[in-house]
């Protein structure tokens, strides 16, 4: 009985082949992965003219830190921004009109300059043939400790 297919030798030979066909086998599958990481690793790598990807790394890093502080200035002034806007009197109201019935046109006007609040000021000029006269009181949430005329009210209703 002499059967070359149980020789132990010929079991070992068979083993050891199909060992080193499944590590060829691998050893190409790697090859591919390889290639694969190179080629990401030369896309990624390629517009910094830096060969080391540890100083890629800190490079990225210093920027990203350089961009938190700008962005934490950016939020401290746009907290500051966000508190001094609705005091700013930006909102103006102006109306024209006849002060005194006796002749003219409307030269006398009433000027409103105040904020969202309606916190600012009221300005007014009367104009008559011989002089003009202006005035200006404070106004708070859209009232005075002066008497406000209804001209002076309508500018203010017309600074929205």
């Amino acid at each position: 009985m002499d059967e070359w297919y149980l020789d132990p030798i010929f079991i070992i030979t068979a083993a050891l082949t199909l060992i080193v066909l499944l590590l060829f086998i691998r050893v190409l599958a790697l090859g591919s992965r390889l290639k694969k990481l190179r080629k990401q690793y030369l896309a990624v790598m390629e517009d910094t003219g830096v060969t080391n990807i540890e100083e890629v790394v800190v490079s990225l890093k210093d920027q990203l830190n350089e961009q938190r502080q700008y962005i934490d200035q950016l939020q401290s002034e746009l907290k500051n921004v966000q508190t001094v806007l609705p005091q700013m009197k930006t909102k103006l109201g102006i109306h024209r009109y006849n002060a005194f019935s006796d002749g003219g046109s409307d030269l006398s006007f009433s000027i409103a300059i105040v904020n969202e609040e309606k916190d600012g000021a009221v300005f007014s000029g009367l104009h008559s043939r011989d002089s003009t006269y202006v005035y200006a009181k404070p106004v708070e949430q859209g009232e005075s400790k002066y008497p406000l005329t209804p001209e002076e009210r309508k500018a203010i209703q017309e600074a929205k």
